[in-house]
């Protein structure tokens, strides 16, 4: 794709206005949504994400437009699974449910801002470094083989990091929410609120996440505009969904073997283009191995959209007998 930069600025441009939108109305009115009101947000988002798609599939090709959606759905999907930490942060610190919104949005907003560093980051690998394919699928391979033996997922996954662990030692904290305040001055000395805790845990474990987001996207597509694009639709409606999901996630018993699924097909993937472009001296005397055969978009893109369905309807069609087993 030869994307003009003024695109790439308009595009940016257009994500940073509806950011600052929210983050003024929400800071203004902090409240619980209602489930009208994330399913109106959340369906504009949706809708938008995919006219974005259908406009990549007409001004770019059918190739693009597929590696898109492809890429879309799959940062979903994990996004999905994101979500569920998300629900322990909240109830561990205690957040009280109409400032969550407001949590959630800034914590956004800062996975935005590291997700495109991760993405420019590698671009350029992948520019001047065939080789990294080989590390992103076996990472991703890796990752795939963790998700699928730790099963369905539960408290026990989050953990502080070392980011969240210095932020809680070395700056001193009130004992209650101020509202959507992050900082606060009491007897004359400026003190941090436990939401901007809340922050630094949802922006760095999100980071945590990009790790294996971001090659697994690129499994898909070489395209950082596709990239950007796929990954900012993804994360945009990521706070409706967090309080439209309620019960569901425990619902979908078996999303962390789909994400395995998913993980491991795109981490062969990319080992596989690997090879087909091969410069490492110790594989094939450094040649390039032509005959492995090159796994299309849109057979990529069919089997997300069958192992994201087989998933579902397999989590959901196990739920009458979990409650009768209760």
């Amino acid at each position: 794709m030869n994307v003009p930069t003024w695109v790439w600025w308009l595009t940016i441009l257009s994500i940073a206005v509806f950011m600052v939108v929210d983050v003024f109305y929400i800071g203004r009115n902090p409240h619980e949504p209602t489930m009208k009101e994330c399913a109106w947000h959340l369906a504009f988002y949706v809708g938008l994400a995919v006219l974005f798609g259908l406009a990549v599939s007409v001004l770019a090709g059918q190739e693009h437009g597929l590696a898109y959606f492809a890429g879309w759905l799959t940062e979903y999907s994990l996004s999905v699974d994101n979500l569920f930490v998300f629900l322990v942060i909240m109830a561990r610190f205690g957040v009280p449910r109409e400032f969550q919104q407001t949590a959630l949005l800034i914590g956004i907003v800062l996975a935005l801002i590291m997700r495109g560093m991760f993405i420019g980051v590698g671009a350029v690998a992948i520019e001047n470094f065939s080789w990294v394919f080989y590390v992103f699928g076996a990472f991703l391979i890796y990752t795939a083989v963790k998700i699928a033996r730790q099963g369905t997922s539960g408290p026990e996954d989050f953990h502080e990091n070392s980011v969240l662990r210095w932020v809680r030692r070395a700056l001193p904290s009130t004992h209650g929410y101020h509202g959507v305040k992050l900082v606060v001055r009491q007897d004359d000395r400026r003190l941090i609120t436990p939401m901007l805790v809340v922050i630094v845990a949802l922006g760095t474990t999100d980071l945590l996440f990009a790790m294996d987001s971001i090659p697994a996207i690129y499994g898909l597509t070489r395209e950082p505009y596709l990239v950007l694009t796929a990954n900012l639709f993804a994360l945009m409606g990521l706070r409706q969904l967090y309080f439209l999901i309620g019960g569901l996630l425990e619902r979908l018993v078996y999303l962390n073997i789909g994400l395995a699924v998913l993980l491991g097909f795109i981490g062969v993937k990319l080992i596989l283009e690997a090879l087909r472009s091969n410069e490492l001296p110790f594989l094939n005397d450094g040649h390039a191995m032509h005959w492995i055969p090159e796994i299309p978009v849109a057979v990529s893109l069919s089997v997300i959209i069958v192992v994201l369905i087989v998933t579902t309807v397999a989590s959901l069609a196990r739920e009458p007998g979990r409650r009768a087993a209760r």
